[in-house]
């Protein structure tokens, strides 16, 4: 939970709400995710220096195009001339509705773009969301503001990937095996727009993805999600289709087993991150960074739209590693490694701090998130990182 009686990120997020999404067109502000990284992770003292120094790479809001409504919002989808209206889209939303519900109703609609923007839009409402979750009945307005942002930035920028090939995935059906079963494209040049374009074909995974559960005719529940009592199967009996608790054909378990098998993703694409992340150490952060912004979304999502999230994180995860994963990995006497008992997380997180690129801080980030129980490899991740891309600080 973001510790911030200080009003240090409600301050941050109301500097950045003049500013655009991008800049030159196309580059993504990685502010409004990295000032949340900070005082998240106990460095809210550095947020307003760190800020100063990247000023330079914002730029201001768009000038509006033409107001979006119910009525046309399906003909401005995925156009960027409307990165100014989509936000204030979203604020009439947000200011009529319960966030939760107007995340409800969207994130079924912008979940086939989620490698737009490369996967900087999910990500932001990654990070929106995960705030908004910390104290649903209090939020602030400029927390739900930061949502309005990230979601119009989604929205402009929707683009689906092209049509995909299925070919079998691995037989251990782990998603570690299924990462490194994705072929790189043969054309690594350019930027990720035109890398994108040349995907054709990816593994299956996950081996037998939950289908999502049959909504009931009521409002569909949320679950407080798994950082708090934690989603979980139907334990009071058989499901409807007389399956027991546990069992892969019982609705309510495969919520539960989408979480779990997301969980695993990005454990698997942090890890990877340590052993192919030279390949290119910006871009390939998101490998990990876009399908953790998913998971962080869960709790606030109905439980059938889980499964379906999965599919997408798997698409975005395995996109951005087909673009830049390089042909072979670190040899073995150059691995990073962490002394587990040596490094603790705070530490690293700090070091991530100092080091002061809006990559390596959102990489260190989720690394923390994977390394909530003892795991080296997840922050030998996040050093990695640091000592691939360059310092700003």
């Amino acid at each position: 939970m973001t510790d911030d009686t200080s009003g240090t990120l409600d301050e941050a997020l109301e500097r950045l709400h003049a500013s655009g999404p991008e800049r030159r067109g196309w580059l993504s502000n990685h502010a409004p995710m990295a000032v949340e990284a900070l005082v998240r992770h106990g460095q809210g003292r550095t947020v307003h220096r760190w800020l100063d120094r990247y000023r330079d790479k914002l730029e201001e809001m768009p000038r509006p195009y033409a107001a979006i409504t119910e009525e046309n919002w399906r003909e401005a989808l995925g156009d960027p001339r409307r990165l100014a209206d989509w936000p204030a889209y979203f604020d009439r939303e947000l200011a009529d509705r319960p966030w939760q519900d107007v995340l409800t109703v969207w994130w079924p609609r912008l979940l086939p773009g989620i490698a737009a923007g490369a996967t900087h839009p999910v990500i932001r409402v990654g990070h929106a969301v995960r705030t908004l979750l910390d104290d649903p009945g209090t939020t602030t307005a400029p927390r739900t503001a930061e949502l309005a942002h990230a979601l119009g930035y989604w929205a402009a920028r929707h683009a689906p990937l092209p049509p995909l090939r299925p070919l079998p995935g691995p037989a251990s059906g782990s998603a570690a095996d299924a990462l490194a079963a994705v072929e790189p494209i043969a054309d690594q040049s350019g930027g990720i727009r035109e890398r994108l374009a040349r995907l054709t074909a990816f593994p299956t995974w996950p081996p037998t993805a939950p289908r999502p559960a049959r909504p009931s005719a009521s409002q569909p529940s949320r679950t407080t999600g798994p950082d708090r009592d934690g989603p979980g199967p139907d334990r009071d009996g058989p499901g409807p289709d007389g399956a027991g608790p546990g069992s892969p054909d019982n609705p309510a378990d495969r919520p539960e087993q989408a979480r779990q098998r997301l969980t695993e993703l990005v454990r698997a694409a942090t890890h990877r991150y340590a052993t192919h992340g030279h390949g290119e150490p910006i871009m390939l952060v998101h490998a990990a960074t876009a399908p953790n912004a998913v998971l962080r979304a869960l709790p606030a999502l109905p439980r059938e739209l889980w499964a379906p999230s999965l599919d997408a994180a798997w698409a975005a995860s395995a996109a951005v590693t087909a673009a830049y994963a390089p042909a072979e990995a670190l040899p073995a006497d150059r691995l990073p490694s962490v002394d587990g008992a040596g490094v603790t997380p705070e530490e690293v997180f700090a070091h991530a701090a100092a080091h002061g690129d809006e990559h390596a801080i959102k990489l260190t980030d989720t690394a923390l998130d994977v390394a909530r129980t003892t795991d080296p490899r997840a922050l030998a991740a996040a050093l990695h990182a640091c000592a691939m891309i360059d310092p700003v600080l």
